[in-house]
């Protein structure tokens, strides 16, 4: 089907930058929208940023204004480029897409795939 691998997640103080990536690869015929969640400890994931295949795009008011979200769709690739980081912005990261894959059958199918997640952790 569809496999995401995500990358750029680390220690940061607060303050500081990191730009997320998530190239998503396998039998893949379309891709419609492509996105980031996050799950701060002991709390549940939530929405952070989405791109639509044309290209508009939906934020978390939490992170309006610090974070932009991109894609590169010859590459199957989504970024999401994060400033001014705030210890509240710690943690896991997960990318999401959904679209259609092509099957052995040649015939196409949906997929909703995530990403295994990366850590983000800001320092105060």
């Amino acid at each position: 089907q569809v496999q995401l691998v995500e990358s750029g997640g680390g220690l940061v103080q607060a303050g500081g930058s990191l730009r997320l990536s998530c190239a998503a690869s396998g039998s893949i015929w379309s891709i419609n929208t492509m996105g980031w969640y996050r799950q701060p400890p002991g709390k549940q994931r939530e929405l952070v940023a989405t791109i639509r295949s044309a290209g508009s795009t939906n934020y978390a008011n939490s992170v309006k204004g610090r974070f932009t979200i991109s894609r590169d769709n010859a590459k199957n690739t989504v970024y999401l480029q994060m400033t001014s980081l705030k210890p509240e912005d710690t943690a896991v990261y997960y990318c999401n897409t959904d679209g259609y894959y092509r099957g052995s059958d040649l015939f196409t199918y949906a997929f909703n795939s995530w990403g295994q997640g990366t850590q983000v952790t800001v320092s105060s």
